[in-house]
Order: C-alpha cells, then sequence, then structure tokens
C-alpha cells in the first residue's frame, strides 16, 4: 500500500485578479495522483519564490509561517490514515486534511443493500434461487467473519488478497464445501467488490490476482432403456405418475424445472398446421426458447388438458414445488430401478444427449432449444455416448468398405503449386 505523499505550495495564475494578485494552492500527490484546495491566500507573481512568499518583512513571514501550518496540518492528516490503516490516496489525504468525513462503507452493509435491491427484482430480473444463493453468500461471510476475523464487520477498503484466500479456505473446510459451490459464493462476493469499485469506494481491486476454478462436472443423463423404463412403468400412486409424466415432458423438450413450472397453454402455439412449438423466453437467463413437441411430449400435454389446475389457471401442468418433485423422482428411481441420484435437472441432460444429440441433431440446434447464450454451455451438458460412437465409427467402416481399393505399388504424384 502507498504509504508516501507529496506537497507543492504553487500560484494558480489563471485565478489572477485585476491587481495581478494569484491565488496561492496546496498540491497533494500520491502515486501520482493529485489533488488540490485553495489555501485562502493570493500573491503577486514577483512575490513568490519556489514555493514560498518572498522576501524578510514581516508580511512575508506571517504568510510564510501560516503555509508551513498547513503543511504540518497534511502531514497530522497523514498519520492519522496510517494510523486507521486506511487507504492513502491523494483525495483520502485531502478530505482528511480539509476535515470532510467520508463515510466508512463496511462490507455486509453494502451486501445486504445488494441482496434488497435483487429481491425487489425477482421475477423482473432475477430467479429465486438467485436471490437465495447470494443469500447463503452472505451468511458465509458474515459466519467467516465472526469465527475467523472476530469482528462483527469490516471495511471493505481492508479487504485484501488475504482476506480471499482465507474466506475460501473457511467454505472449503469449516463450511465443507465442494470447489465449484465454493468458487460460486466467491463470484458472489466478487460482484460486491465490483459494485464498490464502480462506485469509488475501494480503488484497487483484492481480486486482480485471485485465481479460483470451476471443474467440470460429468452430469448424468437416462439412457434410452431407462427413458422406456419410465414411460411404460404404472404406479398405483396417482402422484407419482403425474411426477413421471411432468419428468419425461421435460427429458423431451428440455425445459428446467422453474421453465415447467410457469408454462402456460397459450405459450404452446400450432405452426404450419400439424405442429406444435413452446415459445417462451428461460427463466433463468431471459433468452428465447424455440422447441417443436415430439409426438410423445404432445401425448403427455393431453393427458393434462382437463386438469382443474390447469383449466383455472392456464397451466400446461399440475407442478409441485422442486424439492417435492425431486423427493418423488428419488422414490421412482427406486420402483424402476433406476441407479443414478435422479433430480429433475437431469430431463435437461437426458434431453441434449439421449433425445437430441444421440440421434443426430445437432449441437447448434440443440443449444438453441435450451437457451443457452454460449454454445460451450450446451458441450457441458452433452455427452458424446459410447453407442453414438460406435454408430458414427460403423457408419465411416461402411463408407470406407464401398469405395474402390487403391492398386499396390502406385504411386503419388504431387503437384506443388506455388
Amino acid at each position: 500500500m502507498k504509504r508516501n505523499f507529496s506537497l507543492l505550495f504553487f500560484l494558480k495564475r489563471r485565478n489572477t485578479d485585476q491587481n495581478g494578485s494569484t491565488s496561492v494552492y496546496l498540491r497533494i500527490t500520491v502515486d501520482k495522483k493529485r489533488s488540490e484546495a485553495a489555501t485562502g491566500k493570493q500573491c503577486k507573481e514577483e512575490d513568490w519564490d519556489n514555493g514560498k512568499f518572498k522576501g524578510r518583512t514581516e508580511k512575508a513571514k506571517t504568510l510564510n509561517l501560516y503555509l508551513h501550518q498547513l503543511e504540518l496540518k497534511v502531514q497530522e492528516a497523514h498519520r492519522q490514515i496510517l494510523i486507521r490503516d486506511e487507504e492513502l490516496t491523494a483525495q483520502t489525504l485531502m478530505n482528511e486534511f480539509l476535515g470532510k468525513k467520508h463515510r466508512i462503507r463496511k462490507l455486509k452493509e453494502v451486501f445486504e443493500a445488494h441482496n434488497q435491491e435483487m429481491e425487489a427484482l425477482v421475477g423482473i430480473e432475477f430467479a429465486p434461487m438467485t436471490l437465495l444463493r447470494y443469500q447463503t453468500a452472505l451468511r458465509h461471510v458474515g459466519q467467516f467473519l465472526k469465527e475467523k476475523q472476530k469482528i462483527q464487520d469490516i471495511n471493505i477498503r481492508k479487504i485484501n488478497h488475504e482476506f480471499l484466500t482465507d474466506f475460501e479456505f473457511f467454505l472449503r473446510t469449516t463450511r465443507k464445501c465442494n470447489n465449484n459451490s465454493a468458487v460460486k459464493y466467491i463470484k458472489n462476493l466478487k460482484k460486491i467488490i465490483r459494485i464498490c469499485l464502480a462506485n469509488g469506494w475501494i480503488n484497487r481491486d483484492p481480486f486482480a490476482n485471485f485465481k479460483a476454478k470451476v471443474k467440470l462436472i460429468e452430469r448424468p443423463c437416462l439412457s434410452e432403456e431407462q427413458v422406456t423404463s419410465l414411460e411404460i412403468r404404472e404406479f398405483d400412486n396417482e402422484r407419482l405418475n403425474r411426477v413421471r409424466d411432468i419428468f419425461l415432458f421435460s427429458c423431451y423438450t428440455g425445459l428446467a424445472y422453474i421453465d415447467i413450472y410457469q408454462l402456460k397453454r397459450s405459450q404452446i402455439i400450432d405452426k404450419n398446421g400439424d405442429e406444435k412449438w413452446i415459445i417462451i423466453n428461460r427463466q433463468k437467463t431471459g433468452t428465447p426458447t424455440r422447441v417443436p413437441l415430439l409426438p410423445k411430449a404432445i401425448i403427455l400435454l393431453s393427458k393434462y388438458e382437463n386438469h382443474p389446475l390447469c383449466t383455472h389457471h392456464d397451466k400446461a401442468f399440475p407442478v409441485s414445488s422442486n424439492q417435492k418433485m425431486n423427493a418423488y423422482l428419488k422414490e421412482i428411481a427406486d420402483l424402476c430401478d433406476i441407479k443414478i441420484p435422479l433430480s429433475y435437472h437431469i430431463a435437461r441432460h437426458t434431453f441434449a444427449t439421449t433425445i437430441t444429440l444421440q440421434n443426430g441433431v445437432p449441437i447448434e440446434t440443440v443449444s438453441k432449444m435450451l437457451g443457452h447464450k454460449d454454445i460451450r454451455t450446451t458441450q457441458h451438458y452433452a455427452k458424446t455416448l459410447d453407442v453414438k460412437v460406435g454408430r458414427d465409427m460403423a457408419a465411416l467402416k461402411d463408407k470406407l468398405a464401398t469405395e474402390k481399393p487403391v492398386a499396390k505399388n502406385t504411386i503419388y504424384n504431387y503437384t506443388i503449386t506455388k
């Protein structure tokens, strides 16, 4: 941290009056950045010499003593900033010298204000789960400050690289977060720091040399056989049949839970006479999603045409809460002998991999239907399954087998063009 400064008294010649007197200013410089203020005194050009009043007259001595007292006040302001261990800049030193009380902003205070604004925008710009993640990140920050730093809050200017590495260690140890969860909470904190930078509350980015990378994880999906086993299985419990149908509909459309929960009948339109399309904007990203319905998806949709909740509220399906849906899906997985930990989001992976890519749908088309902004996101969802690799290589073998064999001892002539 910068701890030194320079002080200069000078004539600001553009502030010269009709009598030729010019205002005397003081300039504070820290790390090549300046801040200036008027001293309240004036001097003519011929009476000024190298930062002080010229001559040995009583008036000159009094004015130079005044400048010296100002210099001592600046030095005292500098000492107070160092005692408080605050960041030294030309502006903070000038404010301290002038007695301007600057507001000390605290991390939790800024974080809480951000979350309150986000809460007001839920359903407009943010999804409820996004707010929940930031609220959880704030709780982790509060616990870290209390248990590890032994304070209730911290001046945002004191957040540095050491603070970030200690917080990351706290998340991985005390909170027992896995790598990706820890990185997400750190990214939430990073957004708060960006807000502080944008508002000029801090002048340096503590994340400048801090790196935390998300690890790619293997995303499970259902195989064709597992999807078929769900389709043909009839449960004694109507609730399980309903959850199975809604889950399968997402397997055939790629819709996330929140999008299927909010899906209205009016968002399913007829195109080209005999086609049905879902046309919505994704809740998570706001990106447009256009998905033509497969025949099996249309059959599932028609099963709930007369369901009271659907008819009264223009809903496509009577969808329970995400927590209940996932609990029921685990029960369904046990009954169908599906060994992977079944959750609703697996339907989206199944659509990307088993239903589309494995059947030859280009990844660009899949990305469009999933509503992804970046095709790299789609690549994380979609695995190239062994069965697809085997099918593609079999096609290559057939193609090579039909080509004319090349005669032995054939001499290849290459013509090089310049």
